[in-house]
Formats: C-alpha cells, structure tokens, sequence
C-alpha cells in the first residue's frame, strides 16, 4: 500500500483530495496535515510513502519545508500557482497537479511513482507487485505490471495487452513508457513496447511472445543490446 499524508492549509484540498484517494484501493490514509511544521512531526512518527504538497502555506512554504527533508518521501505537489513547476522538478518531485486538478489527471500523477520505492502488495499471494490504474470506458482498471505481455499504439490509443485480457486507453506510447520500469519494458518500435520477461524468441526483425509477433523498427535494434547486456 501507499501511505500518504494530505499537507495543506485548506480544509476542502484536504476533503477533494482524500475523496480521490479513498477512490483508489492501493492509497492509504495517515495524516491530515495542515502546515509544513505539523507534517515533519508526523513524518517523524509515521512511515510515508507519498506527500501530498500544498506550496503557499503559514510558517514555512511547501518548497522550503521539502528542501529541509533529509530523505523526502515521494512528493506530489498540489497548487493553484503554475510559475513554480520548474522548481519542483528540479527537487525531484514526482508530478505538479494545478488545481483544481481532476480525478483522471489525480491517477496519472499516482502511476508516475516510482515502483522501486512503494509496492502494492497482491491479493492472492504473499509478493509484492506493481499496478497500473488505467482509464478505459469511463472505468478505472488495474494492471498488473507482470501480467502486461506488450503494449501497441493504434491511432489515438494505446492498447495494452496481459496474458488475460486487452485494455485500450487514450494515451500517448511515450506517456505509457515513462511509468514502466525501464529495466523491464522496452520500445522496440514506434508502436510497440514489450516486456522482456514474456519474450518467447526473436527471430530475424520480429519477437515472439506467446502467440503474439512483434515487428522490430530500425531505428529501435539498438534497444536490443539493452535486453540483454
């Protein structure tokens, strides 16, 4: 699960933002926050995960309060001031959601964390493993992150296809790509990420995975050599 805190110094960012999370199966609630003071005593009780971030709060500024963190936990900034956008990122926040922000942005800004520092513990056994919450049809879906055998490109969507079933959502490939582990998932052409653990055979320019043949574009071989360094 993902333990969070909610730093702000509004009681309805706090009601908006709990609302979306409690929408969410792998988010779990700690702290109502409601300034930097407040949230470094509970980061001192609590294991957290994730900080939700307001920037314009009393006493100390959300981006002064981060800087004093010796080992800040993932950080999602939520603001109503765009112009601080480059700032956060470059303190290695995790996403910069300007309210009033909606609830398919809220889960986008969710997947980007990082899956080497919070993991979503599986129903039916005792692993851990990572999920994707994916918008299709006015649904949220989870993914697993071990069952997603590849992922095509088609148009204006993505299809993203496990060893159960076929989810299509409206994505970008490159938007996809960036919350995989990159060790894991693969571009090997413009319309096509695999997951190097399903790979059956690569043959010639094509990779087969289970009944599934992957085309592989020219200007992607070189991904090749990182499958297998």
């Amino acid at each position: 699960m993902i333990r969070y805190i909610i730093v702000d110094d509004e009681h309805i960012a706090h009601d908006i933002i709990k609302g979306y999370c409690d929408a969410l199966p792998n988010l779990s609630f700690v702290a109502n926050c409601y300034d930097a003071i407040e949230a470094m005593e509970c980061l001192r009780k609590n294991e957290v995960d994730l900080v939700f971030l307001d920037l314009n709060m009393p006493k100390l500024k959300g981006f002064e309060f981060l800087r004093v963190l010796k080992n800040p936990p993932n950080i999602i900034v939520t603001t109503a001031y765009q112009e601080h956008a480059l700032e956060g990122y470059e303190l290695n926040i995790v996403d910069y959601l300007l309210k009033p922000f909606s609830f398919e942005r809220f889960v986008k800004a969710i997947n980007k964390i990082d899956s080497k520092h919070v993991e979503t513990p599986t129903l039916n056994s005792g692993k851990t493993e990572e999920g994707l919450f994916l918008r299709s049809n006015k649904k949220l879906i989870q993914v697993k992150r071990d069952d997603i055998l590849f992922i095509e490109a088609t148009g204006n969507y993505v299809k993203v296809v496990t060893n159960s079933n076929e989810v299509q959502v409206r994505e970008k490939i490159s938007d996809i790509l960036t919350i995989l582990p990159e060790n894991e998932f693969f571009q090997v052409h413009k319309s096509f990420i695999i997951a190097k653990k399903h790979i059956t055979e690569i043959e010639g320019n094509r990779i087969f995975i289970d009944d599934f043949v992957i085309p592989i574009g020219k200007t992607y071989k070189s991904n090749l050599n990182k499958l297998f360094p």
